[in-house]
């Protein structure tokens, strides 16, 4: 899910976006689209107050007798369901009816407009012709709220349609988040509160492995790492629409758990420490270089786990990918679903099973010739172990650590 906002013609929008909450997200080094400063905000507010007079979907909000007094901001009322059902629209909550508009909503409609006008595409070249200049009317839109909020945000995205009927709010979709749950929760948390506690969870973890850390910017930026990867191991793991429940106690989370992102950011910082005391073996003279893959043997690979980890994980990592990152085809509902857990599974199943391989089998050697077609073999094994990795870390964001 969070790799979504880096590919082409994608925009995620947020759902009634916090000041707080982008904060959390900045933390957690999540792009999130945002349109707060932006000068031509008042304009688009305007010239969607414009277009709302000129609807044949807006009536004026009458206030009779007996009736609840209505707030100062509101505009009008627009008739939601007869718009469904004019247009042929599938997949919406049935008691969508009449909307109250108010300046608030034109408020939130404007950022999402805004956000899409900023939506950036990768490589424009490939796109039709047709797509200039608005690049907003390539986008699709994702709306991505949680369960408590998807009546609202239907709304929204109806109302958006309603004044802005572009090419681009016809591709609008919904990706519904189930609800988070704290276990024994002494008192209500806040995302803030939940990643301040995961980080000092994780540099409690780390002392206790590694010993008292140096306060330095490097062992600063790996606690952050570490912190990030949890966080977002622990949130995609989990199905979308499932609930998720947070245990916040300290045997939660480990540097060494496989409950933990922390657990796969370990194994792989393992695999660097290999591939670095390697080198500095080459450079000593203690090893040869590493000779191409024509010249090896890969005969001597006859240890079960080398073979478990081509053939559970090497061969079938394309497929892993093309599962998660490739949204479904469009179809006349408006929910789509997002398989964000699959990676993570992945990777923290790829974890469990090298770690093992790599506690029992002693890759690095003696420097005698008659073992060295083994020892390049697995290295070239580890190699590529270690380059599918780096690449499905960076379907979550996650740079590599180098050393823990």
């Amino acid at each position: 899910l969070l790799s979504l906002s880096r590919r082409v013609g994608v925009c995620l929008v947020p759902a009634l976006a916090k000041e707080e909450s982008r904060e959390v997200l900045r933390q957690l080094r999540v792009s999130w689209p945002s349109s707060s400063g932006c000068s031509a905000f008042p304009d688009t507010v305007s010239a969607l107050k414009r277009a709302l007079g000129r609807s044949s979907c807006a009536t004026a909000c009458e206030q009779g007798p007996g009736t609840a007094t209505l707030p100062e901001d509101v505009i009008c009322k627009v008739h939601l369901k007869s718009f469904v059902e004019q247009q042929g629209l599938v997949g919406y909550d049935p008691n969508l009816d009449v909307l109250v508009v108010t300046e608030g909503k034109l408020r939130s409609l404007a950022e999402l407009q805004q956000a899409v006008l900023q939506c950036t595409v990768s490589n424009p070249v490939a796109l039709p012709a047709s797509c200039f200049p608005d690049i907003g009317s390539c986008c699709s839109i994702l709306h991505v709220v949680n369960c408590e909020e998807e009546f609202q945000q239907q709304q929204l995205d109806l109302l958006w349609r309603i004044l802005d009927p572009g090419a681009h709010t016809a591709l609008q979709k919904h990706l519904v988040c189930g609800p988070v749950k704290v276990t024994n929760p002494s008192s209500p948390i806040g995302a803030d509160q939940y990643f301040q506690l995961r980080k000092h969870q994780m540099y409690e973890a780390s002392v206790m492995k590694y010993g008292e850390l140096a306060q330095d910017e490097a062992w600063t930026e790996v606690i952050d790492t570490l912190t990030v990867a949890a966080i977002r191991f622990e949130m995609l793991s989990t199905a979308h629409r499932s609930q998720i429940t947070l245990d916040l106690e300290d045997s939660s989370i480990s540097t060494k758990g496989t409950k933990s992102g922390a657990f796969v950011m370990y194994n792989c910082a393992r695999l660097a420490t290999l591939f670095d005391t390697y080198q500095r073996a080459v450079e000593q003279g203690t090893y040869p270089p590493l000779p191409p893959v024509s010249e090896l043997n890969f005969s001597c690979l006859r240890e079960e786990g080398e073979w478990l980890l081509l053939f559970n994980y090497l061969l079938p990592f394309p497929e892993v990918l093309q599962q998660a990152a490739q949204l479904p085809a469009p179809t006349k509902g408006i929910r789509i679903t997002a398989n964000t857990e699959t990676v993570c599974k992945f990777l923290i199943q790829l974890s469990m099973d090298f770690s093992s391989y790599y506690n029992r089998v002693h890759v690095l050697g003696e420097p005698f010739p008659h073992l060295f077609d083994q020892m390049f073999a697995r290295l070239r094994l580890l190699g590529a172990v270690r380059d599918m990795f780096h690449s499905a870390l960076a379907t979550l964001h996650l740079p590599p650590l180098s050393q823990i």
